[in-house]
């Protein structure tokens, strides 16, 4: 195996080398350096597609044409993934992993020898230095298993990543070169006992020592993955600061060694799923940690740790979808082999639902997580932590459906330890939970969103106030069309279009969303102002339909760009985004009429009044139905 791997390692280096020397010839070393911090930049630009569509608005030179990489590129890519495809199929024993709760050192050892320690890590520091777009595709792989997806996920998604965005050159040429090559683990140290969403609630602390040599680092983090084996750890601790004469308490990140003496471990954790992965506490008993290894500026690590959370979560769209791809395969040839009443089970109605469940899921996803990668692989920083939390939430989300429904086509059997379906369910289970969970996401993204959308209508009323007459007219007559249902025309279509005439009533139906979107918007600012943070059910919405707007114009995207080059079976592609293009459309209008004032559809008061009766009694309040009062 490890002659193998040597050999696989020798080519996967030539390949990279001439993948950056490829890149190097189209834009320069300075270029280069640029487009690898891309991804772990989040400087504004002045092109932002999701927080447009908080104001009606469709950016289209974001998102159309669906970002495309060069024909060398693609050949570059498909000769890397090869090797880590055939190590994964022919070394990679999930089932081993998962009953061991353990990943083997050999295989572990053939991960680091492919570079997959170092995947996004500048080749000047030792890794392979890929685009998001590579990082994406090397990740539809590596989720075939959840174990060894998490252990690398924790390494360099999050636990070196802060080094790279954030970290000076001595730090990055003292500690990227061993972490990219694996010789040393990363973890990523955010989570306490007592904070888990709230991160800005820690509550360990670094005291600076009297020399202003180091800091003494005490405290315990929770959950940390990685934790038992990591040897540099990216940590976060509150630290006395001074802002305008006054003393401070701020988050600051540091990067700790285990060498530096100081740090335990607890048990590890005995997990439902990716039980393979390493979880523990880790203890920081007064760890010195040098000056010189503070990651940015002192009181900065809020910054820096927001910033390393929202610029890795693209990949699970790839992620999930290279998941439900496999899972696919191996439910539709026991669905088409498998005998009921005289036929195959692939013949029945609501089998077939599954199956088109999960490939509508897996091309949505996919849909959205390149067209990500492909944004934050432009020139120009761009801040995509939007459109990366979006495709967080769907992928997530349509991952654990998938991978339930595929056990249920196998019935009894995939319920068994026999087959893997039972291990794709328990390990799927942690997406919607992990790297944020979902509901802080959706707030986030909400939030967010609500919050651009204000200044620009605060911009806008100040216009007016001044006697802008062009801009107020042109509000008055963007409401007037809206409140009459008048036919909505933001360029997707017609002569300077840029979907494809076959995905026409599609993209109609995206305008029209948007457009009703950006009113409704518009009305729970007017209605709610800074409450609106308050109004978490009125956010969900708007955070889910948000979504389904930017899945539908991922797909739109997609396949139009596949109709317009020939790919092959593009005709599926229109037939997957048209579907789920009309189901996306009803579920808006479902979720926008409820957010509508004094709307019948919404039922948040009983909700919340339900939810309020049950958590004040600690219990269900109903009577027994056996119960009887006479």
């Amino acid at each position: 195996m490890m002659n193998v791997n040597r050999l696989v390692l020798s080519k996967s280096v030539k390949i990279t080398k001439r993948l950056l020397a490829s890149n190097v010839r189209l834009a320069g070393k300075q270029e280069l350096q640029i487009q690898q911090q891309r991804a772990i930049k989040t400087h504004s630009r002045n092109l932002a597609y999701a927080k447009d569509l908080f104001l009606g608005q469709v950016n289209k030179a974001e998102v159309f044409p669906y970002p495309e990489i060069g024909n060398e590129e693609v050949d570059e890519i498909n000769q890397l993934v090869a090797p880590v495809e055939r190590f994964f199929n022919e070394e990679v024993d999930s089932a081993k992993i998962d009953r061991e709760a353990r990943i083997p050192p050999e295989t572990l050892n053939g991960l680091k020898e492919l570079g997959l320690f170092g995947i996004m890590v500048p080749e000047e520091y030792g890794g392979l230095g890929l685009s998001n777009t590579m990082y994406a595709r090397l990740a539809e792989i590596t989720s075939l298993d959840g174990s060894i997806a998490v252990t690398l996920a924790a390494h360099q998604a999050i636990g070196l990543k802060g080094i790279l965005i954030a970290g000076n050159e001595a730090q990055k040429e003292k500690y990227l070169p061993k972490l990219a090559s694996g010789e040393h683990i990363a973890a990523f140290c955010l989570t306490e006992p007592g904070s888990g969403s709230d991160a800005a609630s820690i509550q360990t602390r670094a005291t600076l020592s009297e020399d202003g040599t180091h800091y003494l680092l005490n405290g315990s983090k929770f959950w940390i993955s990685n934790g038992n084996m990591a040897d540099v750890m990216t940590v976060f601790a509150r630290t006395e600061v001074v802002v305008d004469g006054e003393k401070k308490d701020k988050i600051t990140a540091f990067i700790v060694e285990r060498a530096f003496g100081g740090v335990t471990n607890g048990k590890l954790e005995d997990k439902l799923g990716i039980r393979g992965s390493n979880t523990c506490e880790v203890n920081f008993d007064n760890v010195p940690v040098p000056m010189e290894n503070v990651i940015g500026e002192v009181g900065g690590g809020f910054k820096v740790a927001m910033n390393i959370l929202n610029s890795g979560r693209f990949s699970m769209g790839s992620s999930s979808a290279g998941m439900i791809k496999k899972l696919i395969e191996m439910t539709s040839e026991f669905a088409m082999t498998r005998k009921q009443f005289n036929k195959n089970l692939g013949e029945f109605g609501m089998i077939q639902e599954k199956f088109a469940l999960m490939a509508v899921n897996a091309f949505v996803m996919e849909s959205m997580a390149y067209l990500t990668a492909g944004m934050m692989d432009r020139p120009g920083l761009p801040d995509c932590s939007l459109e990366a939390a979006m495709v967080k939430v769907f992928s997530s989300e349509g991952g654990w459906i998938c991978c339930s429904e595929a056990l249920q086509i196998l019935g009894g059997l995939g319920y068994t330890k026999n087959y893997p379906y039972e291990r794709f369910v328990r390990d799927c289970r942690i997406l919607p939970i992990f790297e944020g969970t979902n509901e802080i996401l959706r707030m986030y993204v909400a939030l967010t969103g609500m919050q651009y959308a204000g200044k620009v209508l605060t911009g806008k009323i100040k216009e007016m106030k001044k006697g802008n007459i062009g801009l107020a007219l042109g509000m008055v007559g963007k409401k007037l069309r809206t409140s009459l249902g008048g036919s909505v025309d933001l360029g997707l279509t017609g002569k300077d279009g840029v979907v494809h005439p076959s995905l026409a009533e599609s993209a109609k139906k995206l305008e029209q969303n948007v457009s009703l979107f950006g009113s409704t918007v518009e009305s729970l600012l007017y209605r709610y102002g800074k409450s609106i943070v308050d109004e978490q059910l009125m956010l969900k919405r708007v955070a889910d339909v948000l979504i389904n707007l930017y899945a539908m114009t991922a797909v739109l995207s997609r396949a139009s760009r596949s109709i317009s080059i020939g790919l092959r079976n593009h005709d599926h592609e229109v037939l997957l985004a048209n579907t789920f293009c009309s189901e996306a459309f009803f579920k808006n209008n479902y979720w926008m009429t409820q957010l509508q004032k004094h709307s019948p559809e919404n039922n948040d008061a009983n909700i919340k009044k339900i939810a309020r009766e049950v958590l004040e009694n600690r219990a269900y309040v109903c009577s027994h139905p056996l119960e009887r009062t006479y």
